[in-house]
């Protein structure tokens, strides 16, 4: 019977809140300009180089106003008026990507291009190529024209 762990308590770091640090927010109290990384990819924005101006605290940070929140759980706070848009890729990088994917989920023995990734390095091949049968056609690109690429774009 093996014997129980013991469970070593975590110290807790308490660090308490200074002016010299960037300002916090508790849930709910953020003003206007202030969003999180993933409200700017929503609005279709990045950081644009700055870096955050404000962390929003966790859930559990909010009883204790008084210390600074070190959790994980935090949330950096980016400026809205300082975020820039989108790059968007340029067609030769597009295409790069494609031809990548291309790479990755096309069949060396049958040739096809697979609508998903294909376990190449520990299988070789596709499933119908290794366990012997037709796969589907709704799973890969049905070529009908003779094609010297096979890119999905």
């Amino acid at each position: 019977m093996p014997r129980p762990r013991k469970r070593r308590r975590r110290e807790v770091k308490r660090v308490p809140r200074s002016t010299a640090t960037l300002e916090e927010f508790d849930r709910r109290t953020c003003p206007e300009g202030l969003v999180t990384r993933r409200q700017l990819r929503e609005r279709g924005l990045s950081p644009g180089g700055h870096g955050p101006v404000a962390v929003l605290r966790c859930k559990g940070c909010s009883y204790r106003p008084d210390q600074s929140c070190n959790h994980p759980t935090r949330a950096w706070l980016y400026s809205v008026e300082l975020a820039r848009p989108k790059r968007t890729p340029t067609l030769a990088q597009e295409w790069a990507l494609d031809r990548a994917m291309a790479a990755r989920s096309t069949c060396p023995q049958c040739r096809r291009r697979y609508y998903f990734c294909l376990p190449l390095r520990t299988q070789g091949c596709c499933d119908p190529c290794a366990r012997g049968y037709e796969p589907s056609p709704d799973t890969y690109f049905a070529s009908t024209a003779s094609v010297t690429h096979r890119l999905a774009a």
